[in-house]
C-alpha cells in the first residue's frame, strides 16, 4: 500500500519516480481502510531534503500511511520558502490535541548549543511530554534523540574534538529485537554530528536498551520500551551523497572539516559515494511501521487523547 502526500508536495514527484507508491486523498478515501497516521515534526533546515528521504522510508511498507508535516509553533524556518512551509506544515499549537501511531523528530545543526540556548527548548520539552498521551511510538533521531534523553533521564551531550563523519560500521546487540528484524551482525549507518552521548550514562538508566554501537562513534540506537521510544544517533535516513553535500559546503565555506571516513572509495572525495546502508534503512523503518501497526490499541486515532 503507499503512502499519502499531497501531490504537490516535492517529495510527491521524486518517490514516484523512485517506483514508490503515492496516493492521492481522492483515491484513499475510496478505500476501507484507516490508515496509520505517522507525523515527522521536521527541525532540519533543508526541510524538503528531509522531507523526501523519511517519506521514502515510511512509504516502503504494505501499510497505508498518512503523514503530516509539522513544524515548530515558536520558530520560524529561514532556509525554506514560507508558501512551502504555509501550505504543508501544521504548527505544533494546531495538532496537538491529535493522536499518532508514530512520531519522527529529526535532527538540527544546533548540537554544540546547550540545550537551554536552543530558541524553541520549552516548546520541545512540551513536545516530549505530549508524545507520552498522543503518540503510540517515537522515533528521535540525532540532535533531538540527545535532546529527548537529556529531558527524560537527564542524560548530558557531550562536544566530540572533532565532527564524528563519515559511514561507521556498527554492530547490532540484540538480535531478537522486533526492530531490528532481518537485520545482519553488523552494518554500516552514516554519522555526522559534533556531539555524542556516553553509553556509561545510558547504562546508569535500566528502561534503556542499546540496540546498536559502533567502537568508533558509540551508541546509535538505543530502545526505551517503556515510553514506546527508539533513539537514532545517526542517519539510515540519508541519501547516497548527503555526507557528500555536507562535505563539500564546509569545503567551499573553508571550515575545518575531514573526509568523511568509509564513504568514498579509498577515502577518495574526487570518486563517487558509495551507499552500503540503504538496505538496513528500509528495514529498519519497515520493522518500526510493522511494529506500529501490531501493537496501536484500536481506534487510537479516532478522537483525541482526553
Amino acid at each position: 500500500m503507499p503512502i499519502r502526500i499531497p501531490s504537490a508536495l516535492p517529495a510527491h514527484d521524486v518517490l514516484q519516480s523512485e517506483g514508490v507508491m503515492v496516493m492521492s486523498n481522492e483515491d484513499a478515501e475510496r478505500q476501507d481502510i484507516r490508515p496509520l497516521q505517522i507525523a515527522l515534526l521536521n527541525l532540519m533546515p533543508m526541510k524538503i531534503e528531509t522531507e523526501t528521504q523519511f517519506a521514502r522510508l515510511i512509504g516502503a511498507t504494505p501499510l497505508q500511511i498518512d503523514l503530516t508535516l509539522i513544524r515548530m509553533s515558536e520558530h520560524q524556518s529561514r532556509h525554506t520558502a514560507p508558501e512551502h512551509m504555509e501550505a504543508f506544515y501544521h504548527p505544533f499549537e494546531q495538532i496537538a490535541e491529535r493522536r499518532f501511531d508514530g512520531l519522527i523528530i529529526t535532527g538540527a545543526p544546533i548540537e554544540r548549543l546547550d540545550f537551554e540556548e536552543v530558541s524553541y527548548w520549552d516548546e520541545l520539552r512540551r513536545i516530549f511530554d505530549w508524545t507520552q498521551t498522543n503518540v503510540h511510538s517515537t522515533m528521535a533521531v540525532c540532535w533531538s534523540a540527545q535532546a529527548m534523553l537529556n529531558h527524560f533521564h537527564g542524560i548530558a551531550k557531550h562536544a566530540l574534538q572533532a565532527k564524528a563523519f563519515g559511514a561507521f560500521r556498527h554492530v547490532v546487540h540484540d538480535a531478537t529485537s522486533p526492530y531490528l528484524r532481518g537485520f545482519s551482525d553488523n552494518l554500516v549507518v552514516p554519522v555526522s554530528r559534533w556531539t555524542e552521548v556516553h553509553q556509561a550514562d545510558v547504562d546508569t538508566v535500566a528502561s534503556l536498551n542499546t540496540l546498536i554501537s559502533s567502537p568508533e562513534a558509540g551508541p546509535c540506537l538505543i530502545e526505551e520500551s517503556g515510553r514506546r521510544a527508539l533513539y537514532m544517533f545517526n542517519h539510515l535516513e540519508y541519501d547516497s551523497e548527503t555526507l557528500k553535500g555536507e562535505y563539500d559546503r564546509d569545503i567551499a565555506a573553508g571550515r575545518p572539516i575531514n573526509v568523511p571516513m568509509n564513504y568514498y572509495p579509498g577515502d577518495d572525495p574526487t570518486q563517487p559515494p558509495e551507499n552500503r546502508w540503504r538496505s538496513h534503512a528500509h528495514l529498519l523503518y519497515g520493522n518500526w511501521i510493522n511494529q506500529i501497526y501490531q501493537t496501536t490499541p484500536f481506534g487510537w486515532t479516532d478522537n483525541a487523547a482526553g
